[in-house]
């Protein structure tokens, strides 16, 4: 496992152009730890992954618009996020990581920072910070300011975790495909109870990460099939992140560049490939460049 600097320093140009306005839907910024230190205490401390180099690749691959995630790195100290935000302004937008009983006060004075959502991973080496209970609980306190929850958790708690988020008022963003195997085809009963509950139109899911996803590896077409599957049934509730810069990656280093072409089988018509880069996340994160 590629805990540390594990983004591929010099990834191809892609051959796909993006249309205008592309969203890159998930990435994170670390550090510099000059600037931004690493709470005491924290187990996932990774060398600096700084928004320059952020916004460089985004030049490299097409992407004029972003929503950076918040990485247990950094805790409950959002500034890193805050920080590249302020340098595009309404181009690029935020995921918080927040601890539940956070007051109603400084989630309007971060919505005004240009964060849209809260993220709560259920995964044990990242930041616990509410049971799936809880997070429905403060789901409605997002909604009084319009965000949403994003999810991330390991294939084996999926029936768990929706089963009690189905009933949120606002969208539920689940990160990376539910993290299911995508060795196993689109028959397996993980993907099943994904296909069921994104019946919810509260539901959305990012079809990031079929190179996390993947049993073959690259050029990872598993998990491009488990991504252009969700794309044809859901193309108004699926958004697209790079995940850049890759922590805690298993096998190669992806190749950003060659992720970007992947969005060719992901989204094989220009419709569908406006949908996912454009319209929707747009529509879910109010980007705009």
């Amino acid at each position: 496992m590629n805990a540390g600097n594990s983004y591929h320093p010099s990834p191809s140009r892609p051959k796909l152009t993006l249309p205008p306005g592309a969203c890159d839907a998930h990435f994170h910024i670390f550090g510099p730890q000059s600037r931004f230190p690493y709470p005491e205490g924290v187990r996932f401390r990774p060398p600096d992954a700084p928004k320059e180099a952020m916004f460089a690749l985004h030049e490299r691959l097409g992407i004029q618009s972003g929503v950076i995630v918040q990485s247990g790195c950094h805790g409950f100290d959002n500034r890193v996020v805050a920080d590249a935000m302020a340098d595009r302004p309404g181009a690029y937008k935020g995921v918080a990581l927040l601890p539940p009983d956070v007051e109603m006060a400084t989630l309007r004075e971060m919505d005004a920072q240009g964060f849209c959502g809260v993220r709560f991973s259920f995964i044990a080496h990242l930041m616990q910070a509410a049971t799936p209970q809880q997070a429905l609980e403060f789901a409605a306190r997002l909604a009084e300011i319009g965000w949403h929850l994003q999810v991330y958790f390991h294939a084996e708690r999926i029936d768990e975790i929706l089963s009690v988020l189905k009933d949120s008022p606002v969208p539920v963003v689940i990160d990376h495909m539910g993290r299911l195997d995508a060795g196993l085809g689109l028959d397996q009963p993980g993907y099943r109870s994904l296909l069921a509950a994104m019946e919810n139109e509260h539901f959305w899911v990012k079809v990031s990460g079929a190179d996390r996803v993947t049993r073959t590896g690259p050029p990872y077409a598993d998990g491009a099939a488990m991504a252009r599957d969700l794309v044809a049934r859901f193309p108004d509730r699926v958004v697209w992140g790079s995940d850049w810069p890759h922590p805690n990656h298993e096998g190669p280093v992806p190749d950003d560049g060659a992720l970007v072409d992947l969005l060719a089988e992901i989204a094989p018509s220009a419709a569908a490939l406006q949908k996912l880069m454009v319209d929707n996340p747009k529509r879910l994160y109010g980007v705009h460049v």
